[in-house]
């Protein structure tokens, strides 16, 4: 009991001297171990694994950011983060929220006056779609947590037609414009939708409080202040050149390398690419890292520099906002209904990236892969060994790095 009493105090203090304060390297190989064979294999072509607890910390980079080439996978290569981005928008709302520049409970058409009347899909009679008029007032709480009753996207930005996607179509502002014009799946508040567009629109209105592009608020207030110096909309040649490319996943064979996706085309840095808060966002391991320590750590980042205060991740981004009964997510960021110690919270990406913290417990789990379909055997085993880590550090590390003891 003295043990494991002085194992929690010694956990509190490293939770407590998080930012700025050395992390140390897990001499464990769980996570690499567990995923040999499935590399070895062409299965798995490269991915890459970070997990943290308490100061301790594994880096698995397993595979090739590129099979062909041979080329190794590493932390600072470039690769797409799809839907993640949309964590990056919460944060932007979360810091005009703590700031009190707007209300998550505002109506949209405060800011854009085009929301200001909507229309619902009503029922079909005799082959002819009607449309009702929505009686709900649309909120930048409803457009973040996909109970808005919008599409996952709007016609200007359909995935097949060339410099389409979500990286293609149109600026926010017009597609917000697309999006108020066109007719809600269901009555704002009342269901739930996964949705680009709703992230989109609540980035436009960021954009009008701050009277700044969006992405330029963004760098200016997350990616700069946390030294995200490889993150952007529009990665450089240079980044490009070690890229993590992107595969499909094929069962008991090699993966395949694909060109690119409908989602977001080639070339990736171009005239057509527009800022997506839905999706978009190209970032690096070791850029993605900062950002979701920061949030682990209830607003500061590993460098010391406060993003957001600690209650205004506890209250809006590390807990649902939804309406009761409608599941977990919160702004732009899955989060669990009820906070509570054994609860965590992030986000993924289409192409199999995600990345999950518990800030009661100071845990991260991140992992970097650009893969397409399925199936993905590995996942279990890799699951297994993180399990595995979290348990070792939980019960050994902590303790043993604090005390100096051996066993």
């Amino acid at each position: 009991m003295k043990r494991l009493m002085f194992g929690l105090m010694a956990a509190a203090v490293m939770s407590v001297c998080f930012a700025g304060a050395e992390v140390k390297e897990s001499a464990t190989t769980l996570v690499k171990d567990a995923l040999a064979s499935w590399v070895e294999k062409g299965e798995l072509p490269g991915a890459i694994s970070v997990l943290y607890n308490n100061g301790v910390q594994e880096i698995a980079c397993v595979g090739y950011a590129n099979v062909e080439q041979k080329r190794p996978i590493t932390m600072d290569d470039a690769f797409m983060q799809c839907s993640q981005t949309k964590g990056f928008c919460g944060v932007t709302v979360a810091k005009l929220v703590e700031e009190g520049k707007l209300n998550l409970d505002d109506p949209v058409s405060k800011y854009l006056p085009e929301f200001k009347t909507l229309w619902v899909k009503g029922p079909e009679v005799n082959g002819v779609r009607t449309l009702v008029k929505a009686n709900n007032v649309l909120t930048i709480r409803m457009c973040l947590n996909h109970t808005g009753g919008f599409p996952f996207e709007t016609s200007a930005k359909q995935p097949g037609v060339k410099g389409g996607g979500w990286s293609g179509g149109a600026p926010l502002r017009p597609n917000a414009a697309v999006a108020a014009a066109s007719p809600l799946l269901f009555e704002p508040g009342t269901k739930v939708q996964y949705s680009n567009t709703g992230i989109d629109i609540a980035a436009t209105v960021v954009e009008v409080v701050t009277g700044k592009k969006w992405e330029d608020y963004l760098k200016e207030t997350v990616l700069d202040p946390l030294g995200m110096k490889s993150t952007w909309f529009w990665p450089t040649d240079e980044q490009l050149k070690t890229q993590i490319e992107m595969y499909d996943c094929r069962k008991d064979q090699p993966a395949k390398w694909r060109l690119q996706n409908d989602q977001q085309q080639r070339p990736y840095n171009d005239g057509h690419v527009f800022a997506s808060a839905g999706a978009g966002l190209w970032t690096t391991a070791s850029d993605q890292l900062k950002f979701y320590k920061m949030l682990m750590n209830l607003g500061e980042g590993e460098n010391g520099v406060r993003i957001l205060k600690e209650e205004t991740v506890k209250s809006i981004l590390a807990v649902s906002t939804r309406p009761k009964g409608l599941g977990g997510y919160s702004l732009g960021l899955s989060a669990p209904e009820v906070d509570n110690e054994d609860q965590w919270f992030g986000h993924g990406g289409a192409w199999g990236t995600n990345c999950l913290v518990n800030w009661h417990r100071k845990q991260l789990k991140l992992w970097v892969v650009q893969l397409c379909g399925g199936p993905r055997p590995w996942e279990k085993a890799r699951d297994e060994a993180a399990n595995e880590f979290f348990k070792a550090a939980i019960d050994n590390s902590a303790v043993e790095a604090y005390t100096g003891r051996v066993k």
